[in-house]
């Protein structure tokens, strides 16, 4: 796995071994295509970091800064590494439960990154409707910001109340939502 382009282009990063479907290269590719020029200097949120690869990919590519959240300490510790090893800064590592950490955190982000482990059927969690679902989810999102969720391209998309659906774009098992305010 490796950084696409930018700053860190080609440097290959690692993957924890607590990550078990990290965003391909191709994905992260679309994504970054997708949201173009509205990297450049944003604040961004990585939850469910894994390995870094989206918030490497958004900091490679010219934004401010970017804050990586992911509960398991192998994710934390590799995500650090591949920082370390790509030489980008603005980039910090919480080691916290993403649900906790939103409930504490007062930032507000230019774009959100999320790719939680997939919903796979009756008895799971759907992380990604949960996201949606929270009360105090938009507050972290800026007025005209963007909010990016990875899902299994077999999930319908789950229900946002506060959230406007902008593109939902399908790549093999996976499928990304683009999301902004309902306003914007």
């Amino acid at each position: 796995m490796r950084i696409i382009s930018g700053k860190a282009g080609r440097i290959a990063i690692k993957v924890p071994a607590a990550v078990a479907r990290p965003t391909t290269d191709f994905v992260r590719q679309a994504i970054f295509s997708i949201l173009g020029e509205t990297i450049h200097g944003a604040r961004v949120l990585d939850l469910f970091c894994g390995s870094g690869a989206l918030g490497l990919e958004a900091l490679s590519r010219g934004a401010a800064s970017c804050v990586f959240v992911d509960e398991h300490r192998q994710a934390i510790a590799v995500t650090d590494e591949n920082l370390k090893k790509s030489r980008l800064e603005g980039g910090r590592c919480v080691k916290a439960e993403v649900f906790s950490f939103l409930s504490r955190d007062a930032a507000t982000y230019d774009l959100i990154l999320a790719d939680p482990p997939y919903w796979k059927g009756y008895g799971d969690t759907d992380l990604a409707a949960k996201l949606l679902a929270l009360e105090n989810f938009p507050q972290r999102l800026a007025a005209d910001g963007h909010l990016v969720i990875e899902i299994s391209s077999a999930q319908q998309t789950p229900p946002m109340p506060h959230f406007r659906l902008i593109a939902r774009r399908e790549y093999g098992s996976s499928a990304i939502l683009i999301l902004a305010h309902p306003e914007t």
